[in-house]
């Protein structure tokens, strides 16, 4: 790199390549994305947005017996002093800590409204007030006392701690997420009760396993409660490892209405599910047919949840029910167990249940040392001050004396009784009513428990065993201060296939279903008898009538080589133009239907592509569970072909571009669930244009230009093998179908 001399008119030119101009730069901007804004310490659990309001509430002395101040007051604070971003960022966060249903133990108290958890935003800072809560005063416990370090603010105005003295283990206990560059956090939330008890273990037993802390605490605890349904070992692996997750549930119960009618109440949501995009979910399942066991849904909460799922018929069972539902909606939700934290270097890290325990610790041992130190150079100040008094009272005539004679008292005070100048200003500086008999008494006696509460800070501070024991009492009285039940239930997963498939309650129902040239799907009810009564919209006409059940499973060839599954149930009525199949599927732009079948298990397709390859595939391959279709055919589409069971096919026709046809047996083609296939035709030229498949015994048929069918009794001679080149066709013959 060279740097040039600066030209007149002033400034400085880097000369360095692009690349690492922007390299390093950007790696500037990651580490301070990771280390400044989305990932919290492992000692207190907060990332600087959030400790810096609480030290900013903390100054203000917005304990929990002070009254509540403006959140924009607060906020400015923040901003002005702490924090130079947006206004909007700090408020959010500040609401955030205040929200019962997001925090497991909320960090400020909050008198307004501060949202809900149907997703509401909390009203303007200018209306809402705020406080320190009781369990957030614990966190500052100290702070005041030199328990931390401090760094010089954005500004150097003033000075900011670097972290808190964290009375519990709030990032286990609150939890934390966040999104940083090429690395995230998420954290979920914990009863500090069970933290405290683990706590407890590994002060008596610095082996412990996670295994063994696992007994103690078993999973989250998540604010809104649920049911958390992953398996003991898979919660185990998770705090062993720091990455994993956990799939939480809603908590639902039956309500009998008598005569064999019943009714599902949810009372408690998924964490960080928002209850009215729940509804309106589960709405759109009832609306499109995708929840064929779900008849209503409506919410009759007020202060509590109570959601009220209404069964489509009284013959379902209601775990069924609601194991359908789970599957289909956020009534369970599987959170994210990522414990990517920065440690007490601040480098980030994964770290484990134990980790993360054993660096709170760590901290708090941490912060009684330099709380001990502080207190121990208060004692000491106050003791050498307390020893002048008493020189005093032993010599109180000689030192009034002095005071009132001599025109140096202080010099010779010091010279007199072997004062230091502290002792002989604090001498000077006192009240002549401070001399009484009776504070004698009071300074014998303050001198006395001095004394002794230096003795046990020193005998504290150089004994390890001592300093555990200390910070395992502090830990006990939080527990007891903080304490709650568990919220969240753990429980093993019921196993869904223990009860019918939903898509045995949806009635058999013969229909055809309707698809138009500008993808335009329906279904009629039973058969179509005379197609040209059918209405499209104006342009648009049929393209494709198929007969079929509500229960089967439509296959949905099109021409990028995927194959959509829909289920038929899910089809608008006939009555209508129905609706774009495009809503549907995730069918590319481009792409166009080469053909719709109803799914027959164990039925098998001829599939081939424009190229002229193909092979034979197992419908039951085919089915796709996503709206993105399977990927079955490398290569564009031309056909997908029911392969006839009754009478069987045994043979393939194809015609070229180039008007060439071959016959060939259809053993000769492969079996595969996907692929580009074998040739199926030679071309020296161009590409396929049709294909068919048809018995030998019955011969095949071809459609002329007027659409009649037409026999086609010599076929035999185009007889070859697969990937011949062919000859010419009979007359006509363009395609097959």
């Amino acid at each position: 790199m060279t740097i040039h001399a600066p030209p007149p008119e002033g400034g400085r030119i880097i000369d360095e390549p692009m690349e690492t101009a922007l390299s390093r730069r950007y790696l500037a901007y990651a580490l301070s994305t990771i280390t400044n804004r989305a990932l919290p310490d492992v000692r207190d659990g907060f990332k600087p947005v959030h400790r810096r309001i609480l030290y900013a509430m903390h100054q203000m002395r917005l304990n929990p017996q002070a009254a509540a101040r403006k959140c924009a007051k607060v906020v400015g604070e923040v901003m002005g002093g702490y924090h130079p971003h947006g206004d909007a960022s700090i408020y959010e966060a500040l609401v955030r800590l205040a929200q019962d249903f997001a925090q497991r133990y909320p960090l400020v108290d909050g008198q307004g409204n501060f949202g809900n958890i149907d997703g509401d935003s909390a009203a303007a800072m200018r209306y809402t007030e705020c406080k320190l809560t009781p369990a957030a005063v614990l966190l500052l416990d100290g702070i005041d006392q030199d328990s931390v370090d401090f760094r010089a603010t954005y500004d150097d105005q003033d000075e900011e701690p670097v972290v808190l003295p964290a009375g519990f283990p709030n990032l286990l206990a609150n939890g934390s997420s966040g999104i940083a560059v090429g690395m995230a956090t998420s954290i979920p939330p914990h009863n500090v009760g069970e933290l405290i008890e683990a706590c407890q273990m590994l002060l008596d037993r610095p082996e412990t396993t996670t295994a063994e802390l696992v007994q103690l605490v078993p999973g989250p605890d998540f604010p809104t409660g649920g049911v958390a349904v992953e398996g003991h070992a898979s919660i185990l692996d998770a705090y062993e490892t720091g990455r994993g997750g956990v799939r939480l549930r809603a908590r639902w119960e039956t309500e009998d209405l008598g005569r064999g009618v019943w009714r599902i109440i949810v009372t408690e949501m998924p964490y960080q599910v928002q209850k009215s995009r729940l509804i309106e979910a589960l709405a759109d399942l009832i609306e499109h047919k995708k929840a064929p066991l779900l008849g209503d849904v409506r919410d009759e909460s007020a202060e509590d949840i109570r959601l009220i799922l209404e069964p489509k018929n009284r013959t379902i069972e209601p775990e069924m029910l609601m194991e359908s539902l789970f599957k289909l909606s956020d009534l369970e939700v599987r959170f994210p167990i990522n414990m990517n934290v920065l440690d007490a270097d601040g480098t980030p890290r994964v770290m484990g249940l134990k980790a993360c325990l054993r660096a709170f610790l760590d901290h708090r041992r941490e912060v009684l040392n330099r709380r001990s130190q502080w207190r121990i150079a208060r004692v000491e100040k106050r003791l050498h001050l307390l020893e002048g008094l008493r020189i005093v009272f032993l010599n109180i005539d000689e030192v009034i004396r002095i005071v009132r004679e001599e025109e140096q008292p202080k010099a010779v005070l010091i010279a007199r009784f072997g004062l230091t100048e502290v002792q002989a200003d604090f001498i000077l500086d006192t009240r002549l009513r401070q001399l009484a008999r009776l504070e004698e008494m009071t300074i014998e006696k303050e001198f006395k428990e001095l004394s002794e509460e230096l003795a046990n800070l020193q005998a504290l501070t150089s004994s390890e065993g001592k300093q555990w024991k200390a910070i395992s009492k502090e830990l006990e009285a939080v527990r007891k201060a903080l304490i709650s039940p568990r919220r969240t239930t753990i429980a093993e997963a019921v196993d869904s296939s223990a009860f019918v498939a939903p898509e045995a309650f949806i009635p058999r129902e013969a229909i055809t279903v309707i698809l138009s040239e500008r993808g335009w799907i329906r279904a009629a009810k039973g058969k179509v008898e005379d197609p040209s009564e059918l209405k499209f919209k104006e342009g648009d006409q049929l393209a494709y009538l198929v007969p079929a059940y509500t229960t089967d499973k439509l296959l949905v060839g099109a021409s990028d080589g995927r194959i959509f599954t829909i289920g038929a149930d899910k089809l608008a009525s006939g009555r209508g133009h129905g609706e774009p199949l495009r809503l549907m599927i995730d069918l590319d732009e481009k792409a166009e239907i080469i053909n719709v079948l109803a799914h027959q298990p164990g039925g098998k397709l001829l599939i081939a592509s424009k190229a002229g390859y193909g092979f034979i595939a197992p419908e039951d391959e085919t089915l796709a569970q996503k709206r993105g279709g399977k990927q079955v055919l490398n290569g564009d589409m031309l056909a997908m072909l029911r392969i006839p069971q009754t009478p069987t096919a045994d043979h393939v026709a194809t015609i070229g571009e180039n008007i060439k046809t071959l016959v060939f047996p259809l053993a000769e083609l492969p079996e595969m669930g996907r692929g580009k296939g074998v040739r199926l035709q030679g071309f020296k030229q161009g590409g396929l244009a049709d294909v068919t498949v048809f018995n030998a015994e019955q011969g095949p048929e071809w459609a002329d230009g007027g659409g009649r069918r037409r026999n086609w009794p010599d076929w035999k001679d185009w007889l070859g093998k697969r990937a011949g080149a062919g000859r010419q066709g009979p007359r006509g013959l363009r395609k097959f179908r």
